[in-house]
Formats: structure tokens, sequence, C-alpha cells
């Protein structure tokens, strides 16, 4: 196995990767709450946890990828505070809340696959998995971690001395309400619902038997629950969003390892947001951006994915239409280089091409090891360019290193050039510019246009019918 090193947020350190089980990975993302289409701030974190996937598969991991549907409407705010979101969707929208669910969830498996995101072996959705929700606060209620009040079932967080450790909640003065709204029920400020018999709606759609009552689980709950039914009680890697630590995984955690008597994740992954220039992207204050809203502008999904490969997942990353147009011409013109490889090489070989030239081989050594320095994408990225601008190194031996290095990237350079792009917009619009320079006598910025236009795999050619393009 190829070294990996993760930065692991129990404990803020870089750490040595090592698996429970020898060739094994078990790895499970939080996945979405399916009341909304996925912002493009959400489908970051689904992108990086996607390149840890693939990472560790081509490191020669065995990886049983685990994510959670939640289709249990959970309260805005991760204290177990606000409105229902599933409800409110519903409300809006003039549907139940099972047809809103049903329905976002197909989109966002939409989204992720044209993003070119695995899906994960395991995709679980929280009502099919009530029962396993019951067990475990029955497991946490027979090992004294619980108590009812006002008709819930709460985790009591005094009960755990580390509570909060992730968080370093021990380290910051907490005042009844500081962190989530006052709930009189509560014993102590930071205690969280695990099971609710008297919620605040009373024509709550989502409700199950249990011995408490019928009600409906706390949101913290169907991680833990679905986690451990389909990966154990111990866990390689749990990955996030960086907003989850304070409350959802801090009480992920503490109901586990409550339950369960020992440690239950080795390594805590988490990505940073993805900013506007005006701050975070939110669902809830409206006029997020979609990939289907990138695509209606223009943009190709992989654009996207691109942009998101240009900076590290631990980094915030500012999103503007300009940083895309950027993304969306460096991977015209790597694709574009690609193309003119394989034109260059011709019929692939039937039995394929080894890798084994040593500028390739060196290449790929640079690439794995950035990748196994906490998935250091923009280091990869720039491997694969230094490949592909080698001339030294002969078509086939480039293709084949850039193909070994798509396996992460997943930017389909396999497919440059399989396409006929003369009557692509973004081409014809430059084509249109470059005209525009000849005419003003501009011949800088007309060079400059051809020569971005060849970048991207494509010759002016001049006629008395005007300019077309050709394939270089």
């Amino acid at each position: 196995m190829k070294p990996l090193s993760l930065y692991n947020s129990d404990g803020r350190e870089m750490q040595k990767f090592v698996p429970l089980e020898e060739g094994q990975a078990g790895l499970y993302c939080c996945g979405p709450t399916v009341y909304n289409y996925a912002h493009i701030g959400n489908l970051r974190a689904y992108t990086h946890w996607d390149i840890l996937r693939r990472t560790l598969e081509r490191f020669g991991y065995n990886v049983n990828h685990v994510m959670n549907i939640t289709d249990v409407g959970h309260l805005s705010d991760d204290g177990d505070e606000g409105e229902d979101k599933m409800i409110s969707a519903a409300r809006e929208k003039g549907m139940s809340v099972w047809d809103i669910a049903e329905f976002f969830t197909k989109a966002f498996f939409e989204d992720i696959d044209r993003l070119n995101i695995r899906r994960p072996k395991t995709s679980c959705k929280a009502t099919e998995h009530i029962q396993e929700m019951i067990a475990l606060v029955k497991r946490l209620e027979e090992r004294g971690f619980t108590y009812e009040s006002g008709g819930n079932v709460y985790f009591d967080s005094t009960k755990l001395p580390d509570y909060g450790r992730m968080a370093l909640l021990d380290r910051q003065e907490l005042n009844h309400g500081a962190r989530v709204g006052i709930d009189e029920n509560k014993h102590h400020p930071l205690d969280f619902v695990l099971w609710f018999t008297k919620g605040k709606f009373e024509n709550q759609a989502m409700k199950w038997d249990s011995p408490w009552g019928t009600g409906y689980p706390g949101w913290h709950l169907e991680c833990s629950a679905m986690s451990s039914k389909y990966l154990g009680e111990q866990i390689d890697i749990h990955a996030g969003g960086i907003d989850h630590i304070p409350v959802h995984h801090t009480n992920e955690i503490a109901q586990s390892e409550g339950a369960f008597g020992h440690k239950w994740v080795n390594c805590w992954v988490h990505n940073e947001f993805l900013l506007m220039k005006d701050g975070k992207m939110s669902k809830s204050k409206g006029g997020f951006l979609t990939l289907q809203s990138l695509i209606d502008d223009g943009y190709d999904p992989l654009d996207y994915r691109y942009f998101l490969l240009g900076g590290h997942y631990r980094s915030q990353l500012v999103f503007s239409t300009e940083s895309l147009d950027g993304a969306r011409s460096a991977r015209r013109s790597l694709e574009g280089r690609v193309a003119n490889l394989k034109r260059e090489m011709g019929e692939w070989p039937a039995e394929g091409v080894h890798v084994e030239h040593p500028q390739v081989m060196a290449r790929l050594k640079a690439f794995d090891e950035a990748l196994g320095e906490d998935l250091n994408t923009p280091r990869a990225l720039a491997e694969a360019w230094g490949l592909v601008k080698d001339d030294s190194v002969p078509a086939p031996q480039r293709l084949a290193g850039l193909y070994a290095m798509d396996e992460v990237l997943a930017l389909n350079l396999s497919q440059s050039g399989e396409e006929e792009g003369a009557e692509d917009p973004q081409l014809l619009n430059l084509l249109h510019q470059r005209q525009e320079a000849r005419a003003q006598k501009d011949w800088a910025a007309a060079d400059a246009i051809r020569d971005e236009l060849a970048e991207h795999g494509w010759k002016v050619v001049d006629s008395a019918e005007g300019p077309r393009l050709e394939k270089l």
C-alpha cells in the first residue's frame, strides 16, 4: 500500500492512515438532507470525498463507502431548534414529505453522476433504518446515558467525560443557551434529543412507534445507527463539512462511544466552505447556485470539478464567474493537448501501453505523493500538466500516464477529442472575438486568440466564406 497521511480533526494533526483491517478502508460520509437541490458548496464536499475514495482505491485499498440519505425531516438548526426542513419544503411545493424526499434524492444522484463522483457502495435512507436507531437509543438507555424529559429522550452529555473533545468544547466558556436555543426540558445545555415524542409540530407526517411513544428520531442518531450497521462499531474514516464539528459530529461521537464503549472513528476528515464574494453559500438565505444553474450558463459540470481540484479541501475556496471561466479554459486546454496526443499516436494498441518510461514513472510517483499528503489536488493537477507538456516523452506513454492520473482526477481525459466541437458556442465566441480584433487591426489580440484556440486543439482556417475551425 502506498503511504497516505490525512489531517485528523480529532486531535487536529496529520496522521498516517492505518486501516483497522489490512487492505480494507471503511469510509462513512455525511450525505444530503433531501429537502432541496444540493448547492455547489454542498457538491464541493462530495467531490473531495470522491477524491479521497479514488485515492484509497488507487493506493490499493478495497473501499467500503457508505453514505446516509437524510429523508427524515430534521430541524433547521443543528441544536434541535428551528423549523422542520422537510415540512417547510413540502408546504412550499405542495407535495408530501415523502415525495419531497424522493424527488430531491433523485436530483442529488443526478448531480453527483454529472460530476463523475462515484456513487457510494451503500446509500442508506434514514427512514429505512428507524429500528436500528431505536435499538441504539435502548442501548444508550441500558448504559445510563439517557433521561426522559417533557416526553422526549435526551442524551446526558455530563455522563461522557470527554464530551466535545473534537470541538474543544472543554476549552470554551459555554453558558446556558450560548450554543443552542434554550430547551427547558434539558438537564444541561449541551444535552441533545435522541427521540422526539413531543415535537414542535402537531401534524408531523413522519412518525414511528417506539418504547418511549410515537415520534421520530433526533437528527444526530441516524449516522451512528447506520454506519455501525454497514461498517461495524469502529470506522476507519468519517468525512463531512467543517460546520458539523461543533454539534452534529460532536453528538455523533458522544452517542456512538456511549453505546459502544470504545473509540468510534479513527480519522475525522472535514472540508472547508466554498465561499461567494459576499460570504458562505446557504440554502436558508436563498439565492444559492446549483450545478444545473452552471450548466444553464454554458458550463460543463467538469469545469466545476476542475475548479475544485485547484483548491485544497481544507482551505476555503472563493467562487466567482471569473474563476470558473479560468477553470473552463484550463480544462479545455488540457483536453486539447490530450486530443493532440491521441491524433499523434493514432490507434491505441490492442495490448495497451505500458508506463515504464522513467519520466512518466517519476511524474506518477510525484502525483501519488501529492495525493498521499492529505489529498493535495493542486499539486496532483500540476503533475498532470507537467506530463502533458513534456514533449520528450512519446505520446503513447504520456497518454497512459495521464489516463492513470485521471482515475483520480476524473476529468474524462480518455474521451478528449472524441466529440466534434467546432460548433461549441465558446469556441465560436473566441472565433468571433478574433474577427473583431482583426477588423480593428489589433493583430496581437487576434494572434493571442488564435493561440488560445490552438491550446484547445483547433486551428483557424481563413477562407473566402470566412474563418472556420479545424482540428489540429
